[in-house]
């Protein structure tokens, strides 16, 4: 119960309740809370008082707010193992089925339209000096929720077919057929965190301005050459990153 002597502010112990209440399951996922009228009449506090503890909650993910139905329990984060996690996770030549991602558009582009490619194709020190590239966007769910929106760039020079593959939902090995030398073997990904833009919103579902995992992944084949530039965007209310060393 709520002490109404003690140094901790009123706020922050109505926020330790919700969280025991939630952690605990007495507060399932996606199911409403109390109202902000009845949590001020169970705890004798002041609706002030409820009101900074629930949006404390909200900012950090345990809440989430539906306009003119109440606050519900956010669902849990999906975790993303950074021991398992690789450079591949995301890849579209390293799927066994990549016509099977869940795919939103498929198209060739020209490095001039995007300056990063011609950075990580060209200045990187890849041999490959082919302009044109096939752009692959797709969203990977889990539990029914978008977690991740990524595009692939796939230099056209190396995977000529590779957009008409993909729409006739072609395996692996009929896509790379007779390009072993060119299968991914080796990765290097960067992590930062963004925010959302307009197009991001659309596909992950949030508002713009909503904070992103970002991770970038350069894949490389067993010569050196970059075969294939990955784009990952992760929603950071919905992840985890988890870290485990031994020394």
């Amino acid at each position: 119960m709520i002490n109404k002597y003690s140094s901790v502010p009123l706020y922050s112990q109505l926020k330790t309740l919700i969280i025991d209440k939630i952690e605990t399951g007495e507060y399932g996922e996606e199911t409403k809370i109390p109202s902000e009228q009845e949590l001020c009449e169970q705890y004798d506090i002041s609706r002030p008082t409820v009101r900074q503890a629930v949006s404390e909650l909200t900012s950090s993910g345990y809440l989430y707010k539906e306009k003119g139905k109440g606050t519900f329990v956010a669902k849990t984060k999906s975790k993303i193992d950074i021991k398992s996690f690789t450079g591949f996770t995301d890849s579209i030549l390293d799927s066994q089925e990549p016509g099977q991602h869940n795919i939103i558009s498929l198209r060739s582009i020209n490095s001039s339209s995007l300056k990063c490619l011609e950075d990580i194709f060209v200045s990187s020190g890849s041999n490959n000096q082919q302009n044109n590239f096939a752009e692959i966007k797709y969203i990977v769910t889990q539990k029914n929720d978008v977690l991740s929106y990524n595009i692939s760039y796939i230099p056209l020079g190396f995977f000529p077919g590779i957009i008409e593959d993909i729409k006739a939902k072609k395996p692996s090995y009929e896509i790379l057929r007779g390009k072993y030398p060119l299968l991914p073997v080796k990765t290097k990904s960067t992590i930062e965190i963004v925010y959302t833009g307009q197009e991001d919103a659309q596909y992950l579902h949030v508002q713009t301005g909503n904070a992103l995992i970002k991770i970038d992944n350069i894949l490389y084949s067993k010569s050196g050459q970059v075969v294939e530039f990955v784009v990952a965007k992760y929603k950071a209310d919905k992840c985890k990153l988890m870290f485990e060393n031994n020394k």
